[in-house]
């Protein structure tokens, strides 16, 4: 590792293919590369072996480890990527590297100078996570017409909530999509569908289908 810079270096949680379960690319074969580490403890997380741990890598180093899995989307999640300052080269890498380079982030950190090639998923905290409070609203106004915002809906009051944001910060007329997730455990998918539809949001329902396939195995 000598001589590779620290915004070089990634501490890696696990690389590895699957389907995307979530968002617009739902279904697609996906290579996911999870960092480590996260400020945020939202109460659903579901990804807490990511808090800590994990492997130092050179960038260049996943993104050959990338270009292996022969698929062209590609997804960096966490965690919280953002909290590692390698994040912003690593998806400019990917992006040269001829991937559809999709982010998964909280919206507690800046997305000001991610790369314009990345597809933001922006996860606006509800009250039902615990950290509504860390919601960086000037993100909003970093986001183009191909990213999307996500609530993970954990209540009726949560969904009251996510439809005030998205009026009050007109979400509908800055993303390609608004997605509405159900907190696996909290939440009927089948209320939310109900309240979608009296309601006549434009929202994707989206359950995460890696689940319906997997479980909560890592690595799926």
């Amino acid at each position: 590792m000598n001589g590779v810079a620290v915004e070089d270096r990634l501490r890696i949680t696990e690389i590895f293919l699957s389907l995307q379960g979530e968002t617009s690319f739902s279904g697609l074969p996906t290579v996911f590369v999870r960092l480590t580490g996260c400020p945020l403890r939202c109460g659903y997380c579901d990804t807490g072996y990511a808090f800590s741990g994990g492997d130092l890598m050179p960038r260049a180093d996943i993104v050959e480890q990338v270009c292996g899995f022969g698929v062209r989307h590609v997804t960096v999640t966490g965690g919280e990527p953002l909290a590692q300052p390698g994040v912003g080269p690593l998806l400019v890498s990917l992006c040269d590297a001829g991937f559809t380079v999709s982010l998964e982030t909280s919206g507690a950190l800046d997305v000001s100078r991610i790369d314009v090639r990345v597809v933001k998923i922006l996860d606006l905290k509800t009250p039902g996570s615990g950290e509504v409070a860390r919601n960086l609203w000037s993100n909003l106004a970093h986001l183009t017409d191909q990213d999307q915002v996500k609530f993970v809906v954990c209540s009726r009051v949560d969904y009251d909530w996510a439809k005030l944001k998205c009026d009050e910060y007109a979400i509908y007329d800055r993303v390609s999509e608004v997605l509405f997730s159900p907190s696996s455990g909290q939440l009927a998918p089948r209320d939310l569908a109900d309240w979608i539809l009296r309601d006549r949001l434009p929202v994707r329902l989206q359950v995460q289908l890696h689940k319906l396939l997997w479980g909560n195995e890592p690595g799926r």
